[in-house]
């Protein structure tokens, strides 16, 4: 009987870390200074005491306690401070700061970042190569699990946005030239909010929040691309034909009508099928057309 073993992965949270004001501690440092100088100089002069032999023992130790805990912070900067390699907390406090010297300190930026992706060749839902690359803004929110529970979180973001993209690009179609499915050329905004959604997601567990996002590149692949030109032209060729033909029928219909109630003239449905066929001649041909006048009766 095997016993399986399953093992919880726990996700490191931020915390606050407990730091000094770095201002404070260098004010202890100039006195520190000054209480050496002041044993060295008393000792140099033959004037031996017991406060001069303190000043210039403890001098030195505290110089060496002291001078190797300061660290600066700029706005939209963090640190993360470790004992050990156990996890102390994050301190974000701008300024000079100070802690203890066998405390590790990572310092890690919260701004936003920008990042464009590579155009990547993806299949789309209906199978066809597309190119496409994105634009992401993108920052640290917990510095704890940017830094702990992923190994390069800005090589984490790289990866995770070439994945979320072929996701979304799976998903949808490029183009639906009938206009009734959601596509990737069409709805930008729809679909540009899924890829934040995606990442977002993907992105959480480093610690990491999508502010913007959004597509740079979207097109066929090089390989179909010519092909789905002619498509696309002859399509809008079709739809162009549909729109004139359309509209063509319908002024024949009005013309009959008034002729018919103005009593104009009486047509047989031999000349009435002529005079249709000659009017959707003129309304939907390329070319202008050349009238021919009959002088005679219609029926010659």
């Amino acid at each position: 009987m095997t016993n399986d073993k399953v093992i919880a992965l726990t996700a490191t949270s931020e915390r606050v870390a407990s730091t000094i004001s770095g201002y404070a501690m260098l004010i202890a440092l100039v006195l520190v200074i000054a209480l050496q100088a002041f044993g060295i100089v008393s000792l140099a002069n033959d004037r031996i005491g017991a406060l001069p032999i303190i000043a210039v023992i403890v001098g030195p130790l505290l110089l060496i306690l002291i001078a190797p805990g300061f660290y600066m912070l700029q706005p939209n900067q963090a640190v993360a401070i470790t004992l050990f390699g156990a996890y102390q907390g994050t301190d974000r406090t701008t300024g000079l700061r100070w802690t203890w010297p066998w405390l590790a300190k990572k310092k890690v930026s919260v701004r936003a970042n920008n990042f464009i992706s590579e155009k990547i060749k993806v299949n789309d839902l209906r199978g066809n190569p597309i190119e496409m690359a994105a634009q992401i803004v993108w920052r640290v929110v917990d510095t704890a699990q940017a830094l702990f529970d992923v190994d390069d979180y800005k090589q984490f973001v790289r990866v995770q946005v070439e994945a979320a993209i072929r996701t979304i690009g799976s998903r949808y179609p490029y183009d639906d030239f009938e206009h009734q499915e959601v596509t990737l050329r069409g709805n930008h905004d729809q679909v540009g909010g899924e890829l934040r959604t995606e990442l977002q997601a993907r992105l959480a567990v480093a610690g990491i929040t999508v502010d913007e996002c959004g597509f740079t590149h979207l097109a066929y692949a090089q390989e179909i691309a010519g092909a789905m030109l002619r498509r696309q032209q002859a399509q809008a060729v079709v739809a162009a034909r549909k729109t004139l033909v359309e509209g063509a029928v319908g002024m024949v219909e009005m013309a009959l009508e008034q002729l018919s109630a103005k009593n104009v003239v009486e047509l047989d449905d031999e000349r009435r099928a002529a005079m249709v066929s000659n009017l959707m001649v003129v309304l939907c041909g390329e070319r202008d057309t050349q009238p021919v006048v009959n002088t005679g009766t219609l029926y010659q």
